[in-house]
């Protein structure tokens, strides 16, 4: 036993330096990072999404079939670690049990239930490498890029700590050393094998099966801690470290000395954006930690899903990959931005070459003509092939992502994608003015006549001219705030006033109040951009200024209740203004009108005998949580409702966000496209929308595609037309 006990206590000393070693380097290059804002603010709700998340794993069970595999893997290591309690007990007490509850049956039968479901857990892991497998699937795979001989590695190593368990635990029950009378059912069918053994022979097989379990279980910590399965330990942090927004919600500001900066004012010294990987948070650092590499977000991805060099989850690997890479220079620098500042120069003086090269290396440009594009920057087995010559990040990846939210939605660590991604787009146009080209016009046309086309604001109001009911328009009666007697301010947006076919949506919800008899009233030519098109481009100093004039506006004007039809004003005005001390109650139109519907207000009086699909808008959906009340409205209208694969938070972008509507899609396929064969795919007859960009991007599709011959009378409506159609006898 005192030989037992000594060469035990020799291994766990032994590997536990290596561990210990790698995990004060993590921690310290963490804590290298830029400080982050607002981390720990409402612990009640970080409690609740470790609980959920975490424990719960709530969004790995997203995906049935591995996130059961998971789960299995997950919580069998959670029960397992009385196993390990009892692994080191049984150094000095040959039938050790864990204090309290240690001899319990259940305790017995639950370590042995839960090792089984790990093994079933890693057969289903090792199934999805097989059929997922990117050396044959290429792109197609989520795996594409990630490290599968690591991933091959853990498995291996998972299946290890279980034998090597049932090893000992066998040999403890044929000695009569198991802690629990019954129960490990398992481990004593295993033990009735070894039941003719020598007391000695069973006692040596015991002793080593324990110390492989020792060695091998801390063998398996120091390769989690020096592989992409450090997510183990960073996940629960990066879950409890997140941001808990409801949905996706607003973009962070940008922060300066913990408070948001200033735009009026701004300080000299303070970051724009991110241009290098020094400029990051330590939250930042934490998130490329926690990469899983499952490939989730890559295979919702629709600008990845389109032929496009976007790939979220190579982003952030490529990030962690440089983090790592330029981790000395990080932990000498101690937080200095680069290139400015004396510890700068003592940091690259106390560096390598390589590293050295590593931090002047270009964080984002372009790759094109290169021999590595950015889809092949990583080997089939997760190794990075670019060369020091050419940019980390490539801009077109940079520029191709429309902030649909799929990837964050998607991602079971709480990975903050588009955060990282603005931040960059941020340093681009705002510090390194380079950015594509049409954007140019964009933030011209919002600066100059507060619109994203260009168009006069007398323009505003020219839908009104084509109703045949009134309209109150704010000021026209010389008003210095909103009437007590109007219930909604009716943001018309610059879509809803310029864009014909938006136009039409903005007349129907306005013909659609009129008849429920709610009292309602729009700014006109008060009314100018919200911002988010310049906000999400990256130019963060034009959507203050945008936001600023509104939020000074309706204030003035004492704006309580607003209705909007386009989200990304819903998200902007709702979620993002409060940021600038903008606070509003906001609804989206098919809110207003399902609740008209419920209340009787609105009554579809002419069935609509047709069948609808209905498109999810992502500002709609994945970044607000709106779901149901599009889909309550189809249905009242008495139409026939099919329901596309990709739906619900899966649902496929329009290819418009992120700014891209004013961008011209010039790699791979169009994303607008893809959303609108499959569309097109369910034979209905009418796409139903309930945002203006989703309704530009579908209708050019289906337009295309009845030039070849293909949909005819299919028909791209919003919700409220349809709806109006069918409230009209």
């Amino acid at each position: 036993m005192l030989l037992r006990a000594l060469v035990g206590i020799a291994i766990t000393v032994f590997v536990l330096a290596f561990a210990g070693k790698r995990l004060w380097y993590l921690v310290s290059l963490a804590r290298a990072g830029k400080p982050a804002t607002g981390r720990l603010v409402d612990p009640t709700a970080r409690v609740t999404a470790e609980a959920t998340e975490v424990l719960g794993q709530k969004k790995l069970l997203k995906w049935t079939v591995p996130g059961l595999a998971h789960v299995f893997a997950f919580w069998g290591f959670l029960v397992l670690g009385l196993t390990i309690l009892e692994t080191y007990g049984a150094l000095f007490i040959a039938d050790f049990g864990v204090p309290i509850v240690g001899g319990w049956p259940v305790i017995g039968f639950l370590e042995d239930l839960f090792a089984l479901l790990v093994l079933v857990g890693i057969a289903i892991f090792a199934f999805l490498r097989l059929t997922n497998n990117p050396a044959n699937l290429g792109r197609a795979s989520r795996f594409f890029g990630s490290h599968t001989k690591g991933a091959w590695l853990i498995l291996f190593m998972i299946f290890l700590v279980v034998a090597t368990l049932f090893w000992y635990r066998a040999a403890q029950s044929a000695l009569g050393n198991l802690p629990f009378e019954s129960g490990a059912f398992f481990s004593d069918w295993l033990g009735s094998f070894l039941s003719g053994l020598s007391e000695t022979t069973l006692v040596w097989i015991e002793t080593v099966g324990i110390w492989a379990q020792i060695t091998v279980v801390l063998v398996f910590l120091v390769i989690v801690l020096n592989s992409k399965h450090l997510h183990i330990g960073a996940a629960p942090v990066n879950v409890y470290t997140s941001r808990r927004p409801n949905a996706l919600g607003p973009l962070l500001p940008i922060y300066y000395k913990g408070e948001p900066v200033n735009f009026e004012d701004p300080p000299d010294d303070a970051t724009f954006g991110k241009g290098h990987i020094a400029d990051f948070t330590w939250k930042n650092y934490v998130d490329f930690m926690a990469c899983t590499e499952c490939g989730r977000c890559q295979s919702q991805c629709p600008a990845w899903n389109t032929g496009k060099p976007l790939s979220p989850k190579l982003m952030i690997m490529n990030m962690r990959d440089t983090m790592f890479a330029q981790a000395p220079y990080l932990l000498a620098a101690k937080g200095e931005h680069p290139g400015l500042g004396e510890m700068h120069e003592q940091a690259l003086a106390s560096v390598s070459e390589e590293v050295r090269a590593e931090v002047e290396r270009p964080f984002i440009g372009s790759r094109e003509g290169s021999e590595h594009s950015t889809e092949d920057g990583y080997t089939f087995d997760g190794h990075r092939t670019t060369g020091l010559e050419l940019p980390i990040i490539d801009e077109d990846a940079l520029w191709s992502c429309t902030m649909c939210g799929a990837c964050v939605n998607q991602c079971p660590v709480d990975i903050e994608h588009i955060d990282h991604f603005v931040d960059m787009r941020r340093n681009q146009v705002m510090i390194a003015t380079e950015f594509p080209s049409e954007l140019n016009g964009l933030f011209k046309n919002l600066e100059s006549k507060g619109n994203p086309w260009g168009m006069n604001a007398s323009g505003r109001m020219d839908w009104i001219s084509e109703v045949d009911f009134d309209v109150r328009v704010f000021g026209m009666d010389g008003e210095d705030t909103i009437p007590d007697d109007v219930e909604y301010l009716f943001w018309v947006g610059c879509a809803g006033a310029f864009e014909d076919r938006a136009k039409r949506t903005t007349k129907s919800v306005a013909e659609l109040l009129t008849i429920a008899g709610v009292s309602f009233m729009v700014l006109g030519e008060g009314e100018t951009c919200t911002g988010d098109p310049a906000r999400r481009a990256g130019n963060e100093f034009l959507f203050q200024m945008q936001a600023m004039q509104n939020v000074e506006v309706l204030n003035e004007v004492k704006a309580g209740k607003i209705v909007v039809t386009c989200p990304h004003c819903l998200n902007t005005l709702k979620r993002e203004y409060p940021q600038l001390g903008g606070n509003y109650e906001v609804v989206h139109h098919t809110e207003l009108l399902n609740d008209l519907v419920k209340a009787g207000r609105l009554t579809p009086v002419a069935p609509v005998d047709q069948t609808v699909t209905y498109h999810d808008p992502c500002y709609l959906g994945r970044h607000n949580n709106v779901y149901v009340p599009p889909r309550d409205l189809i249905a009242a209208t008495g139409a026939t409702t099919v329901e596309m694969e990709r739906r619900g938070d899966k649902s496929f972008c329009c290819g418009a966000g992120g700014a891209r509507m004013w961008m011209e899609e010039k790699i791979g396929t169009r994303v607008n496209q893809n959303r609108g064969d499959e569309a097109i795919g369910t034979g209905a007859s009418k796409v139903a929308v309930a945002c203006p960009f989703c309704s530009v991007m579908l209708n050019d599709a289906v337009t295309t595609r009845q030039s070849e011959g293909i949909a005819e009378g299919v028909e791209v409506v919003d919700i409220a037309t349809l709806l109006l159609a069918a409230s009209k006898p």
